[in-house]
């Protein structure tokens, strides 16, 4: 049985449209950070696969909250590696520093300058430490039509205001929860051993170009955008300034074809 956890989430709306059949939870029937409530219920519900989409996501609560942020993204990872399941799971661009000026690639070094991005690191080693069989998917931007992100925000602010203000100088890639999705279902089936891996849409872009093109999607051209360095929108935890992962070596691996972000951007807006 395959179990999905953080169904509620963006990412986990997604797989439990590709796997109708999984057993997909969320906080509320299973909470992760409890050891023996993830071991009991992997051996009542005979679960021998995970896809692990819960985190504690919200970056700039973790710089107040670190122990709680640090039971669900290290703890409850370990949790689920106990269990015996081969297991993909989630990390993000977080867990580098940002200061790069190519892709990043897998192997490069990690520099989380993040409460946030700490505990996802330390997540994966607890993974690879715990689990005999293990892939993790380390992502950026990601949205969707479900739960909380940055689309979602930008298209009711632009309908509420006339004017918006938005970083210009921290790049990286969106990337639509499906496309995700569709790159767990490729690796579940293989994973054997350990893997990392980076997946996120094709292209580049900055926030504030990011904005101007859901903007512009959604028919609110009437809201302007205005550019700003990140100096002037100050926020307790530090968001990598160039985040772009290099897909080459899972396209190679799994024959992925990806999706430019605004091509997912387009696809994506029409279920709203």
């Amino acid at each position: 049985m395959l179990l999905i956890t953080g169904a509620n989430g963006q990412l986990g709306t997604a797989l439990r449209e590709l796997y109708p059949d999984a057993l997909a939870v969320d906080a509320d029937v299973l909470d992760i950070t409890d050891e023996k409530a993830v071991l009991t219920f992997a051996r009542e519900n005979r679960i021998d696969a995970i896809v692990n989409a819960a985190a504690y996501t919200a970056v700039d609560k973790a710089e107040d909250f670190p122990d709680l942020c640090r039971k669900v993204n290290v703890d409850g990872v370990r949790n689920l590696a106990k269990t015996g399941a081969k297991i993909v799971h989630i990390s993000t661009d977080y867990v580098f520093d940002g200061k790069a000026c190519a892709p990043y690639v897998e192997t490069d070094a990690t520099a989380p300058q993040s409460v946030y991005g700490q505990t996802k690191l330390e997540g994966e080693k607890a993974l690879f430490e715990t689990a005999e069989n293990a892939v993790v998917l380390r992502t950026a931007w990601l949205y969707s039509p479900y739960g909380n992100n940055f689309v979602k925000t930008m298209r009711r602010l632009g309908a509420e205001r006339e004017k918006l203000s938005v970083v210009f100088d921290q790049a990286g890639t969106p990337t639509n929860a499906f496309d995700l999705a569709a790159a767990v279902k490729a690796v579940l089936p293989d994973v054997s051993g350990h893997g990392l891996y980076h997946f996120s849409d094709e292209g580049v872009t900055s926030w504030y170009d990011f904005t101007v093109a859901i903007l512009r999607l959604s028919g609110l051209t009437k809201c302007k955008v205005r550019p700003i360095r990140s100096a002037e929108y100050p926020m307790k935890a530090a968001r990598p300034s160039y985040s772009v992962l290099d897909k080459t070596k899972i396209k190679k691996t799994y024959g992925i074809d990806i999706p430019h972000w605004q091509e997912s951007l387009e696809k994506c807006l029409t279920r709203f």
